[in-house]
């Protein structure tokens, strides 16, 4: 039986035996990532370029934009080279790479996420202390802890599963490299150490969910007591896509990792997987854009520099 010394390379799953499918599903992958860069890249735009957007929480949504970036990124093009060029292979270093990126972008995204609900916390609840809470200073040290701590979660989680033997091959049910897959590869007895980081992450996490459900409350509590249907109004107008956004990632998070095994199966895996890392990359740009008047008008300009220039 293989171990971990003797694999070189992983096998991950393809999405179709036919050329044409495959090629189906390359091109589904290229409109979907090119729609992922096309709308974080419009954000980063917009935020760096429009001095109206250098507030503290859009700062935040430059780190988030960034992170969606590195998270679309880490699994799709490689899916896509593999069915542009019909092969499975992965190599060891790729899919411990996969592993580490995937790991860091949506351990950080989280907890981003959750900086971003102190944000409207603080500006809601709080209006009179913002500048004080959420300074130049304060904003760069939790983003730099959000980034920090989502990558020593990776190094972590990457270190210790790819320090077990594996005893089942090196077939990867999964389109991309995840610890869910590599994990049944290992023995039981030895991965019983990566699923304890896992409990320890994930409570953490629940840590940072409970938080942002007390907080929403008391936000939705100030929104209401405002007296004016416009103060409310615009209230909820910067509140209700980062509650899209953060439902849409804990949602899609929880029902890929905590769902009971007895109504696992491949597909369903493979469902989970598309919909906690492709779809909240890139449908963030869109549900964010959708209510906020600042930054669809900073994407106008964005917009009008470019024809400009192209004139």
């Amino acid at each position: 039986m293989p171990n971990i010394s003797s694999v070189s390379e992983f096998l991950l799953l393809a999405f179709a035996d036919t050329r044409e499918l495959q090629l189906l599903h390359f091109a589904l992958f290229l409109g979907i990532y090119l729609a992922a860069i096309l709308g974080n890249g419009l954000i980063l735009s917009a935020v760096a370029c429009d001095h109206r957007l250098h507030t503290p929480m859009y700062f935040f949504l430059l780190n988030l934009a960034l992170l969606d970036l590195g998270c679309i990124s880490t699994t799709l093009p490689k899916a896509m080279a593999n069915a542009l060029w019909d092969t499975r292979a992965i190599s060891y270093q790729g899919c411990a790479a996969q592993v580490f990126f995937l790991a860091f972008f949506i351990g950080a995204e989280f907890y981003v996420l959750t900086v971003m609900d102190y944000d409207r916390y603080v500006a809601i609840c709080k209006p009179l202390h913002y500048g004080s809470l959420l300074g130049c200073r304060a904003c760069s040290q939790m983003a730099a802890a959000a980034w920090g701590s989502g990558f020593l979660n990776a190094v972590l989680h990457t270190a210790n599963t790819f320090s077990l033997p594996l005893f089942h091959g090196n077939a990867v049910d999964m389109f991309f490299c995840e610890i869910p897959q590599i994990l049944k590869l290992s023995c039981s007895d030895a991965y019983l150490r990566e699923v304890g980081t896992l409990v320890f992450s994930l409570s953490l996490a629940f840590s940072c969910f409970v938080y942002i459900v007390f907080s929403y409350v008391q936000i939705f509590r100030a929104v209401l007591s405002i007296p004016s249907e416009q103060g409310q109004h615009k209230a909820f107008s910067t509140c209700l896509p980062h509650l899209a956004v953060v439902s849409l990632f804990i949602s899609t998070a929880i029902f890929a990792y905590l769902k009971p095994p007895s109504i696992s199966s491949p597909s369903l895996d493979l469902v989970d997987a598309l919909l906690y890392s492709v779809v909240p990359p890139a449908l963030n740009p869109l549900i964010y854009s959708m209510r906020n008047q600042e930054l669809k008008n900073a994407l106008k300009k964005v917009f009008g520099n470019l024809l400009f220039w192209k004139q």
